[in-house]
């Protein structure tokens, strides 16, 4: 099997972790139950991946990491967003 159909399959996987969450969030408006050091450890964890990605030339982990950040980061908004009106 092709490395980098294994590395897109992961990505697509890993890209998708996040947004069954942030749906959640956005529409219950709420992010009661989101536990804030979570996001900040994947964050930083993503950030390190996505380097990585840039440092080895691999599209596809730059490509999944770029998505799973932004997702990441969008999460981090909605829960300091949400917390002020709690």
């Amino acid at each position: 099997m092709n490395a980098e159909i294994v590395g897109i399959t992961a990505g697509i996987l890993s890209c998708t972790t996040f947004l069954p969450q942030v749906i959640k969030t956005i529409r219950s408006g709420s992010t009661r139950d989101v536990s804030l050091i979570m996001f900040i450890i994947a964050s930083l964890g993503t950030i390190l991946w996505l380097a990585y990605g840039i440092l080895i030339n691999s599209i596809s982990i730059i490509f999944t990491n770029c998505i799973v950040l932004a997702l990441s980061l969008l999460m981090l908004y909605l829960f300091y967003r949400y917390r002020k009106a709690e």
